[in-house]
């Protein structure tokens, strides 16, 4: 009867990713049905360990952020866990043989939200690379089916593609980063005085990585590269819409795109990649 409770752990996994992400949800409907389940178990993973440093305020966040860590992996290591959202965790882990230190990378840039910080250049890299690169490679085992060959070939470009998804995220989400959180990413960068030319130089920066990531995505079995794809269309549609906006505009509300223009887009890069042209 634990297959009724494995389904569920998946099930609760996938509602989590649908509940907090439109557009991570949607680009998980177009993966192959057979991975599905496993970037949702990630996604609901990541997310759990998020909200601890981002919204729990007022509780003991350093204190349930180690316990979560414990418990990660305890599960991995015992192939169980009564928590359902770790249970499908670990089973993916083990499943895909999804290295250890990619968690641990994961949860030492959560730990550095739960202090405001000033940060470095070196900080900021530190900061991205558990944040979001350590996670696509999460995602590219078990987007490559565990080949390790294949993974190694494409984990430069999987890590600046998470890179780029992220540094767009603090663009959108700057407002409430500072003003919120207490938070400011970007490195030697004075929130009082963020202006076109600070913005423009951020922006090239992530066209950069985005060149990079793209080249990784056409890599991409044929099976799993359309999810990816989805993925990179919002983002890139994101990071279009906030390069004409002002920098002031930035400051002062968070950038969305609609989600009747979401599925536009997506239909646009469905007729690209049905003919083969990313």
């Amino acid at each position: 009867m634990k297959k009724i409770y494995d389904d569920l752990a998946f099930k609760i996994s996938k509602q989590t990713t649908n509940d907090y992400s439109t557009s991570f949800s949607l680009g998980i409907r177009f993966l192959a049905k057979e991975i599905r389940n496993s970037i949702y178990a990630i996604y609901g993973f990541v997310r759990i360990a998020d909200e601890i440093v981002d919204s729990f305020h007022g509780y003991k966040q350093k204190e349930m952020l180690e316990d979560l860590k414990l418990e990660t992996f305890k599960a991995i290591e015992n192939k169980i866990s009564t928590n359902p959202l770790l249970h499908s965790f670990q089973e993916v882990v083990n499943k895909y043989e999804i290295p250890h230190d990619l968690i641990h990378q994961f949860l030492h840039s959560m730990e550095m939200d739960l202090e405001p910080q000033s940060y470095s250049q070196e900080k900021y890299e530190e900061y991205i690379l558990g944040s979001a690169e350590v996670v696509g490679l999460m995602c590219l085992k078990v987007f490559v089916y565990g080949n390790n060959e294949k993974y190694r070939e494409l984990k430069p470009f999987a890590m600046k593609l998470g890179s780029a998804f992220q540094k767009i995220n603090f663009l959108r989400d700057l407002k409430d980063d500072y003003s919120i959180l207490g938070r400011s990413y970007f490195p030697q960068i004075d929130m009082n005085n963020f202006n076109q030319n600070t913005k423009k130089e951020i922006e090239a920066d992530i066209e950069l990585d985005f060149s990079i990531g793209y080249e990784g995505i056409t890599r991409l079995p044929y099976t799993t590269r359309f999810g990816v794809y989805i993925a990179y269309i919002y983002y890139s549609g994101l990071l279009k819409k906030i390069k004409k906006l002002d920098a002031n505009v930035i400051l002062n509300k968070r950038v969305r795109i609609p989600n009747s223009k979401k599925y536009g887009l997506f239909f646009k890069g469905y007729i690209r990649h049905s003919f083969n042209i990313l």
